[in-house]
Protein backbone atom coordinates (compact mmCIF):
# COMPACT_ATOMS: atom_id res chain seq x y z
CA UNK A 1 0.00 0.00 0.00
CA UNK A 2 1.40 3.37 -0.95
CA UNK A 3 0.25 6.88 -0.32
CA UNK A 4 1.24 10.15 -1.87
CA UNK A 5 2.58 12.90 0.40
CA UNK A 6 -0.84 14.58 0.65
CA UNK A 7 -2.76 11.41 1.51
CA UNK A 8 -3.74 10.45 5.02
CA UNK A 9 -1.72 7.55 6.43
CA UNK A 10 -3.12 4.12 5.69
CA UNK A 11 -4.99 2.15 8.32
CA UNK A 12 -2.06 -0.25 8.74
CA UNK A 13 0.32 2.62 9.47
CA UNK A 14 -2.07 4.18 11.97
CA UNK A 15 -2.51 0.82 13.71
CA UNK A 16 1.27 0.38 13.89
CA UNK A 17 1.63 3.86 15.41
CA UNK A 18 -0.97 3.01 18.07
CA UNK A 19 0.85 -0.23 18.87
CA UNK A 20 4.18 1.56 19.24
CA UNK A 21 2.65 4.22 21.47
CA UNK A 22 1.21 1.43 23.62
CA UNK A 23 4.68 -0.11 23.95
CA UNK A 24 5.85 3.15 25.55
CA UNK A 25 2.79 3.34 27.83
CA UNK A 26 3.21 -0.25 29.03
CA UNK A 27 6.98 -0.24 29.51
CA UNK A 28 8.10 -2.59 26.72
CA UNK A 29 11.51 -0.95 26.38
CA UNK A 30 13.28 -3.56 24.25
CA UNK A 31 10.45 -3.96 21.75
CA UNK A 32 10.03 -0.19 21.52
CA UNK A 33 13.77 0.28 20.94
CA UNK A 34 13.66 -2.30 18.15
CA UNK A 35 10.88 -0.38 16.38
CA UNK A 36 12.77 2.90 16.71
CA UNK A 37 15.95 1.23 15.47
CA UNK A 38 13.94 -0.06 12.49
CA UNK A 39 12.78 3.44 11.55
CA UNK A 40 9.86 4.51 13.73
CA UNK A 41 10.44 8.20 14.57
CA UNK A 42 11.88 8.50 18.09
CA UNK A 43 9.65 11.53 18.68
CA UNK A 44 6.45 9.91 17.37
CA UNK A 45 3.41 11.59 18.94
CA UNK A 46 -0.17 10.63 19.67
CA UNK A 47 -3.17 12.81 18.83
CA UNK A 48 -2.53 14.94 21.96
CA UNK A 49 1.10 15.62 21.10
CA UNK A 50 2.48 13.17 23.66
CA UNK A 51 5.75 11.68 22.45
CA UNK A 52 6.88 8.14 23.14
CA UNK A 53 9.17 9.66 25.79
CA UNK A 54 6.29 11.53 27.44
CA UNK A 55 4.18 8.36 27.58
CA UNK A 56 7.05 6.33 29.03
CA UNK A 57 7.87 9.05 31.55
CA UNK A 58 4.29 9.61 32.68
CA UNK A 59 3.72 5.90 33.17
CA UNK A 60 6.93 5.46 35.17
CA UNK A 61 9.05 3.44 32.76
CA UNK A 62 12.64 4.55 33.30
CA UNK A 63 14.00 1.89 30.92
CA UNK A 64 11.74 3.17 28.13
CA UNK A 65 12.86 6.73 28.80
CA UNK A 66 16.54 5.76 28.90
CA UNK A 67 16.26 3.79 25.66
CA UNK A 68 14.56 6.67 23.87
CA UNK A 69 17.09 9.18 25.21
CA UNK A 70 19.90 6.97 23.88
CA UNK A 71 18.21 7.09 20.48
CA UNK A 72 17.96 10.89 20.42
CA UNK A 73 14.49 11.62 21.79
CA UNK A 74 13.82 15.28 22.58
CA UNK A 75 13.68 15.35 26.40
CA UNK A 76 12.05 18.80 26.40
CA UNK A 77 9.38 18.33 23.74
CA UNK A 78 6.05 19.61 25.04
CA UNK A 79 2.69 17.99 24.39
CA UNK A 80 -0.28 19.99 23.09
CA UNK A 81 -1.08 21.13 26.65
CA UNK A 82 2.42 22.59 27.14
CA UNK A 83 3.55 19.81 29.50
CA UNK A 84 7.06 18.37 29.50
CA UNK A 85 8.06 14.76 30.16
CA UNK A 86 10.00 15.89 33.25
CA UNK A 87 6.99 17.70 34.69
CA UNK A 88 4.83 14.63 34.05
CA UNK A 89 7.31 12.39 35.86
CA UNK A 90 7.54 14.82 38.79
CA UNK A 91 3.74 15.06 38.97
CA UNK A 92 3.44 11.26 39.09
CA UNK A 93 6.28 10.89 41.64
CA UNK A 94 8.37 8.77 39.26
CA UNK A 95 11.79 9.40 40.83
CA UNK A 96 13.68 6.92 38.60
CA UNK A 97 12.30 8.59 35.48
CA UNK A 98 13.08 12.05 36.86
CA UNK A 99 16.70 10.96 37.44
CA UNK A 100 17.04 9.69 33.84
CA UNK A 101 15.56 12.88 32.39
CA UNK A 102 17.66 15.21 34.57
CA UNK A 103 20.81 13.25 33.65
CA UNK A 104 19.83 13.66 29.98
CA UNK A 105 19.64 17.43 30.39
CA UNK A 106 15.88 17.98 30.63
CA UNK A 107 15.09 21.61 31.51
CA UNK A 108 13.25 21.82 34.86
CA UNK A 109 11.86 25.25 33.90
CA UNK A 110 10.38 24.21 30.53
CA UNK A 111 6.63 23.84 30.06
CA UNK A 112 3.52 24.80 31.95
CA UNK A 113 3.57 24.04 34.76
CA UNK A 114 7.29 23.51 34.79
CA UNK A 115 8.80 20.50 36.52
CA UNK A 116 10.26 22.85 39.12
CA UNK A 117 6.81 24.33 39.83
CA UNK A 118 5.28 20.83 40.03
CA UNK A 119 8.01 19.72 42.45
CA UNK A 120 7.36 22.73 44.68
CA UNK A 121 3.58 22.23 44.48
CA UNK A 122 3.83 18.59 45.60
CA UNK A 123 6.77 18.99 47.98
CA UNK A 124 9.03 16.77 45.87
CA UNK A 125 12.74 17.06 45.23
CA UNK A 126 13.94 17.77 41.74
Amino acid sequence: MSTSPGDAPGEDLVELAHQVLDLARHGHAERLAAYVDAGVPVDLTDAAGNTLLMLGAYHGHAAVVAGLVERGADVDRLNDRGQSPLAGAVFKGEDDVVAVLVAAGADPDHGTPSARAAAEMFGRAL
